[in-house]
């Protein structure tokens, strides 16, 4: 090789070396895999003792943070619920009435977004992966698959989930759950 050639090896390398170690930091993570409304997701995480990437993972795939996202089948707001689940909620939750007219609210869509997991945290017993299922096929579908035994309730078990929507559903919310994790765990333990 000549000495030019070698430099330019060498050089592509370094680059090639160096646009390595930028993609894998955590502010190129965080940039990639932003997470907006973080107050709002870390108040009620801890108010209805949940993990908060769990939130922010949903409302990535649900909505991607857009506050006007209305889905072809008609939910809404940031954590993308349904009319009729949304007024379960507040009946349900005994939320006030006034949550009916700020469901675009963001606070008030994670509020209810929130409630829901946790409550359906309860019905799965703890079962995450269930509980995700639920969010996007509802709970009543999802507690028939376990009882029937159509799907284990687990996420290496997931290829059985009766519904492709909600096989796809609950990998991608943990995607973007275990990326959430690996970029903001640390900082957010921090504070």
């Amino acid at each position: 090789m000549s000495f030019w050639r070698k430099k330019r090896v060498f050089a592509l390398l370094l680059i090639g070396f160096v646009i390595f170690l930028f993609l894998s930091s955590s502010a190129v993570g965080r940039f990639m895999y932003p997470i907006r409304y973080d107050k709002e997701i870390r108040q009620m995480a801890d108010k209805y003792q949940l993990d908060p990437f769990l939130i922010a993972a949903i409302i990535r795939v649900e909505s991607n943070y857009k506050l006007q996202t209305v889905s072809k089948k008609g939910a809404y707001g940031l954590m993308q619920l349904m009319p009729d689940t949304s007024d379960w909620i507040i009946d349900k939750a005994r939320f006030s009435d006034k949550y009916r007219d700020q469901l675009h609210d963001p606070s008030v869509s994670i509020e209810l977004g929130a409630w829901y997991l946790d409550w359906m945290q309860k019905q799965f017993n703890g079962n995450m992966i269930a509980v995700i299922a639920g969010y996007n096929a509802g709970h009543g579908k999802v507690s028939r698959w376990l009882q029937e035994r159509e799907w284990d309730g687990t996420l290496k078990g997931a290829d059985t989930i009766p519904y492709g929507e909600t096989r796809h559903y609950v990998q991608r919310v943990m995607y973007y759950h275990d990326k959430y994790v690996k970029f903001y765990k640390q900082e957010w333990d921090a504070r």
